[in-house]
């Protein structure tokens, strides 16, 4: 293991600890990546005895800055660009009604029966006589070659004592391409309800870290086949099912969404972007109704599911701020490009299309492209080259009219300037026909176009500009 080791920093550390007599290693994420071949800036180091007071003597002789958590019992620094944790080896016990420890100084055995799986409870000494030596009690290294995720100790145990480790089991699983074996994934399952006692933004920290994987259907899979998705987001939850009536049934739109978010997440790797394609549906169960003609509709579900963004953003804690915003509106608008891709594109719809989206109309047009997922090759294969229709048209009428960003060429200041009238209804009636003439194309974008078009539509409401305007 030596070779992975090369690293000024272990060096130092190694040095250091047998100058002091402290028994240390190297543990956790740092060596599982060594093994999966994956760059880490990340170094947790485990100290036998008192790991911030060793941190302390290794800033001092580095000459760095020690940021110090002693609720925690740790203490981390920044070394050439590398982040270097250290905790002291102990023992942990739970409550019932917590996932906060009762923590006591243990062995470097005891600190590895503590971690969630055993491909993080590997640990290489840095202690000059054993440098390099790896020290893998639970079999981690043929786990991590098995690409199976297990708990150092009884799984049920694991879970119930710190419940965040199910949603990390997932996390792994997702991202690692793991499969979680099934004493452990029994255990999750069995456990579901502690998860009650975490808060929501380690949550949703450990969901997000999901949806920004290569695959994160993968994630929401486990967490709705474990039940913890009924607890955490039962709304997604409420996607689920089809439906029949007079042999008429619908798509399961919570497998919809996760083929449309695994979909995105080819495209981008934006969060938010990937959000949209959770919630672009959300309100589907909301508004599903049955029409004798047409079947299973779910007629307003985009309005609908706009107005549900804000609330479930609060509730999972995500940010109420532009990116919950940015989200609504792709929910709001994810079925214009696709009633375009079906239809005749108009300049009219296409400037409409380009006005409400804005700045976002890339990413709307990925989501709606994500969003076909039929099965019949035909109907896959029309709507794609539609799609491209509609993109060509877009860029095409953007060119032309730039609505993209728009900014209207005739203010409302210039109207109130123009006819010597304060801000009134007069002002808004003005600026909206200005708009409407410019999106259904009977003026140009211009200001000059905008400008007679302005006074021709005052002196309809009995307005006078002050002065003859040319």
């Amino acid at each position: 293991m030596k070779q992975h080791l090369k690293l000024p920093i272990f060096k130092k550390l190694s040095v250091l600890a047998d100058n002091e007599g402290a028994e240390i290693y190297v543990i956790g994420g740092f060596v599982r990546d060594i093994f999966l071949s994956r760059p880490s800036k990340d170094i947790d180091i485990l100290v036998v005895g008192n790991g911030i007071a060793f941190a302390e003597k290794v800033a001092d002789a580095l000459k760095v800055q020690l940021n110090v958590f002693k609720n925690f019992g740790t203490a981390m620094l920044r070394f050439n660009e590398l982040e270097v944790e250290f905790v002291g080896a102990r023992k942990e016990s739970y409550r019932a009604h917590s996932r906060k420890p009762v923590v006591e100084d243990g062995t470097l055995s005891d600190d590895q029966k503590r971690r969630d799986f055993t491909i993080n409870a590997m640990a290489i000494s840095l202690n000059g006589a054993t440098f390099g030596e790896l020290l893998d009690p639970f079999g981690g290294l043929d786990d991590l070659n098995s690409r199976i995720l297990r708990t150092p100790q009884n799984p049920a145990e694991t879970f119930s004592d710190d419940p965040l480790r199910m949603m990390r089991a997932i996390r792994f699983a997702t991202q690692l391409d793991f499969t979680i074996n099934d004493e452990a994934l029994n255990a999750i399952n069995q456990n579901r309800e502690r998860i009650k006692i975490v808060s929501i933004e380690r949550i949703i920290d450990e969901i997000n870290k999901v949806v920004l994987s290569k695959k994160p259907s993968t994630g929401f899979r486990l967490m709705f086949d474990t039940g913890l998705l009924h607890l955490i987001f039962p709304q997604m939850v409420a996607l689920y099912g089809v439906d029949y009536k007079n042999g008429k049934g619908h798509k399961d739109n919570f497998y919809h969404t996760l083929e449309v978010l695994d979909n995105v997440a080819e495209l981008s790797n934006d969060l938010w972007l990937r959000w949209a394609a959770i919630l672009h549906d959300i309100a589907k169960p909301a508004t599903k109704r049955f029409d004798e003609i047409h079947g299973w509709t779910f007629h307003g579900h985009e309005d609908k599911g706009a107005r549900m963004v804000p609330k479930i953003f609060t509730q999972l804690k995500l940010p109420l701020n532009e990116k919950m915003k940015f989200v609504q509106k792709l929910v709001q608008l994810h079925l214009r490009p696709i009633v375009l891709a079906q239809d005749v594109v108009t300049d009219s719809a296409v400037r409409r299309l380009l006005f409400d989206a804005g700045e976002d109309i890339d990413s709307l047009m990925m989501l709606c492209h994500a969003d076909v997922t039929t099965k019949n090759d035909f109907k896959k294969k029309k709507y794609r080259q539609n799609f491209e229709l509609v993109k060509q048209k877009l860029k095409d009428v953007e060119e032309r009219d730039q609505i993209r960003n728009w900014q209207p060429p005739v203010t409302g200041n210039d109207i109130m300037e123009t006819f010597g009238i304060p801000a009134g209804k007069e002002v808004g009636i003005i600026k909206n026909q200005i708009r409407e003439a410019i999106l259904e194309g009977e003026i140009k974008n211009s200001r000059d176009e905008a400008f007679h078009f302005m006074l021709e539509k005052a002196k309809e409401l009995g307005l006078a500009p002050l002065t003859d305007q040319n």
